[in-house]
């Protein structure tokens, strides 16, 4: 059976936005390394390969870290600063970027026939500006962004709408998107990207490049 027939038998699809329904993951790479450059080429480098690594990690996890990296003293008002100037830098540029090929005809044609959940590490509000730029929020019951961690935020979804896991699928493109189906005992559908090719070696898993 092909990944496509067998997402289409699921009754719930919980979906991550960022390299699943919107090719955005440059985007966010080279948005953290433009803001950090200030802080030197060594540290935009690092920063970025970091955040390449780990997607589906939420920002408010990353920043801390990346500013320890650049030497900075850590309080709230400084990681709400860099979270502000990094949303601003990348959110109409979110908006722009491609979708994964098939998505959005996939998102159409079904949406009707199965529950739709975004379950995204992009910031709640920020997700439904974008969700509503784009004007597909109507094909979604429900949509979870940080601070909630994905895992939680699965478990919320399954527990609010009476969803029994067996009979749903994540799809996402990192380990993060991974461990949260698994721990919810919810199949998993990874969408194969040229930045997560070691985890697609290292999962055993339903995979697909597009949704044609």
């Amino acid at each position: 059976m092909e990944v496509t027939e067998f997402l289409k038998q699921a009754k719930s699809v919980f979906w991550d936005f960022d390299g699943v329904i919107k090719n955005s993951l440059t985007v966010k790479a080279n948005a953290f390394e433009q803001l950090f450059l200030p802080f030197g080429k060594d540290v935009a480098c690092k920063v970025k390969r970091h955040h390449e690594e780990n997607g589906g990690m939420s920002r408010y996890e990353k920043l801390p870290i990346y500013l320890k990296w650049a030497g900075q003293v850590l309080s709230l008002e400084l990681i709400e600063e860099i979270e502000k100037n990094f949303s601003k830098l990348v959110k109409q540029k979110v908006i722009d970027a491609e979708w994964v090929p098939g998505v959005l005809d996939y998102l159409n044609n079904n949406s009707s026939k199965q529950n739709f959940f975004i379950v995204t590490a992009t910031p709640q509000q920020e997700i439904e500006d974008i969700l509503s730029a784009l004007k597909i929020t109507h094909f979604f019951k429900d949509v979870i962004g940080s601070p909630t961690r994905k895992s939680k935020a699965i478990k919320q979804l399954l527990l609010r709408n009476q969803i029994t896991p067996t009979q749903s699928i994540m799809i996402g493109d990192s380990i993060v998107d991974y461990n949260a189906a698994v721990e919810n005992e919810v199949p998993f559908i990874l969408r194969k990207t040229d930045i997560n090719k070691n985890l697609q070696s290292e999962l055993n898993c339903l995979m697909i490049r597009n949704f044609r």
